[in-house]
C-alpha cells in the first residue's frame, strides 16, 4: 500500500511539473517582450544553464563508470561506480558553490581597473560575445591603474617611512616564500617558526609605519587622496580597541573563572550572556549621548571606548573558558613554592594564554576596521574617517559615483584584513575551540 501511495504521489509531482513547463515556462506569453535598457535576454535561458549542469553531471557519471570498470578489470574485483559518482557530483556543487561565491569579488577586482565605470554603465557591450555583452565576464576595453594611482596621489613620505614599507614588503615576500615552501615540502617546525615572526615583525613595521603619518602629508585634491589617511585611522582605532579588550577580557575572564566564591559571579555572567542578545546599534543613541556628556565626539577616544564595550561579555566568556580548560593544579604548585596569585597570573598564566589573546586581538580588530554604523556616527571631517566611512563617501557623490575608484579603495582596504586571516587563521580555529573547552 505504501508503495502505491509513493508511487500515485511521484506520478502527480511529475505531472504537475510537466504542465508547469509545458503552460508557464515554454509559453512566449509569459515572457515581457521589453527588456530593461543594457541587459541581454535569452529565451529559455535558464534551460540552457541547467542543460550544461545536467551534462557536467552525466560527464562525472561517465568518468565514474569507466574509471570503476578499469579498476575492476586490473584489479579482478566488483565495485560499485555509485560511491565515486556520488563524490564528484559533490566535487562538482562546491566548485559551482565557490564560483558563485567569488563572483563578487572578481567583478569588484575587475572594476578596480576601470577608470570609464564602464562596468557599472547600463550601455551594453557590443562584442557578439554573450557572456561579455552581458556582462557576466567583467567587460575592460582599456584597463589601467588610474583609480590605484587617485588613492595615492599627493602622499609625501619620509625616507624612513619609505624604508619601513619596504621593509614590510620584505617580510610579506618571506611570508609568502615559507608559504610556498611549506605547500612544496613536508611541514616542518621552522617553518612555523619563520612564518609567525615574519607575519608579527610585517604587523610591527605597518603599525610603526601608520603611527607616523600625519595629515600635512596628504596634500592630493580630492577625499580619494585621504584614503592611505584613513587607513591610518583604522589601525590606530582597530589596534588600540584589540590592545584594551586583551585588556579587559584578560582580567574579567580570570576572576570568573578562578574566583568561584565572587560575590555576584553567576548573575554577572547571565548578564553577560544577555547583552549579547542584542546588536549593537541598538545601543547608539545611549553611546551617543554618553560621548556626547563626555566630550568625545570625533574622536578616536570615544570610538575605542565605544568598540571596547562591545567585546568584553564575548571576550569574558571565550577566556574564561580558556582558563577553565587549565588545570588549578599548576598554579597550586607555585603558590606552594611562594608565589603570589598576581604573579601566578603573570608569569604562568598570561603566557600560556598567548594563543587566546591573539585570538581576542584579532576578532577585535577584524570586527572593527571597516564598520560603519558607529563611526559615521562620531567621527566627523574627512581627516577623521575610517576606512568604513571613506568608501561610503565614494558612492554618495553630488554628480558622479565613482565605482572604480571605490572598487580599488576596497580591494586595497581588503588587503590587510587578507594577510591576517592567511597569517593567523590557526588562532581563529583553535581560539574558538579552546574557549569551548571545559576542564
Amino acid at each position: 500500500m505504501r508503495k502505491l501511495v509513493a508511487f500515485l504521489l511521484t506520478g502527480l509531482a511529475l505531472y504537475g511539473v510537466y504542465w508547469f513547463a509545458v503552460n508557464r515556462l515554454f509559453d512566449e506569453g509569459s515572457y515581457r517582450k521589453q527588456v530593461a535598457f543594457g541587459s541581454v535576454f535569452v529565451p529559455y535561458g535558464w534551460a540552457y544553464a541547467l542543460a550544461f549542469l545536467g551534462a557536467l553531471v552525466l560527464l562525472v557519471l561517465l568518468y565514474s563508470l569507466l574509471y570503476t570498470a578499469l579498476v575492476n578489470r586490473l584489479q579482478g574485483r566488483r565495485k560499485s561506480p555509485w560511491p565515486l559518482f556520488l563524490q564528484g557530483v559533490t566535487h562538482l556543487f562546491l566548485w559551482v558553490l565557490i564560483l558563485l561565491v567569488y563572483y563578487p569579488v572578481v567583478q569588484v577586482v575587475a572594476a578596480s581597473f576601470d577608470p570609464t565605470n564602464n562596468l557599472f554603465s547600463f550601455r551594453r557591450p557590443d562584442t557578439g560575445f554573450l557572456l561579455l555583452d552581458a556582462k557576466v565576464i567583467p567587460y575592460l576595453p582599456n584597463p589601467s591603474l588610474e583609480n590605484y594611482v587617485k588613492l595615492v596621489e599627493g602622499v609625501v613620505l619620509h625616507p624612513y617611512q619609505v624604508a619601513l614599507a619596504l621593509l614590510a614588503g620584505l617580510a610579506l615576500l618571506g611570508v609568502g616564500i615559507v608559504g610556498l615552501l611549506r605547500r612544496l615540502l613536508a611541514p616542518e617546525a621552522w617553518m612555523d617558526f619563520w612564518q609567525g615572526r615574519l607575519l608579527f615583525l610585517m604587523a610591527l613595521l605597518v603599525f610603526a609605519l601608520a603611527l607616523s603619518l600625519s595629515p600635512r602629508q596628504f596634500t592630493g585634491q580630492g577625499t580619494e587622496t585621504k584614503f592611505l589617511l584613513w587607513v591610518r585611522n583604522t589601525f590606530l582605532i582597530s589596534g588600540l580597541t584589540g590592545l584594551l579588550a586583551v585588556l579587559l577580557t584578560a582580567t574579567a575572564g580570570y576572576a570568573f573563572a578562578r574566583f568561584r566564591h565572587l560575590p555576584g559571579r553567576y548573575p554577572m555572567l547571565l548578564f553577560f550572556i544577555f547583552v549579547q542578545m542584542f546588536p549593537g546599534f541598538l545601543a547608539l543613541v545611549a553611546i551617543y549621548y554618553l560621548l556626547s556628556w563626555l566630550d568625545l565626539l570625533n574622536t578616536f577616544t570615544g570610538l575605542v571606548l565605544a568598540y571596547s564595550g562591545g567585546i568584553i561579555s564575548f571576550g569574558t566568556w571565550v577566556y574564561k573558558g580558556y582558563l577553565e580548560s587549565i588545570s588549578p593544579s599548576l598554579e597550586e604548585a607555585a603558590m606552594v613554592d611562594g608565589a603570589t596569585r598576581w604573579q601566578v597570573f603573570t608569569k604562568i598564566l598570561l603566557p600560556l594564554s598567548a594563543p587566546m589573546f591573539v585570538f581576542i586581538f584579532l576578532l577585535q580588530f577584524v570586527g572593527t576596521y571597516s564598520e560603519f554604523v558607529l563611526a559615521n556616527l562620531v567621527l566627523t571631517g574627512v581627516e577623521s574617517w575610517n576606512v568604513g566611512v571613506g568608501l561610503r563617501s565614494f558612492t554618495t557623490g553630488q554628480f558622479q559615483t565613482k565605482w572604480g575608484v571605490f572598487a580599488a579603495a576596497s580591494v586595497l582596504g581588503s588587503l590587510p584584513i587578507l594577510f591576517l586571516f592567511y597569517g593567523f587563521q590557526q588562532y581563529f580555529v583553535s581560539g574558538y575551540t579552546a574557549g569551548a573547552v571545559k576542564e
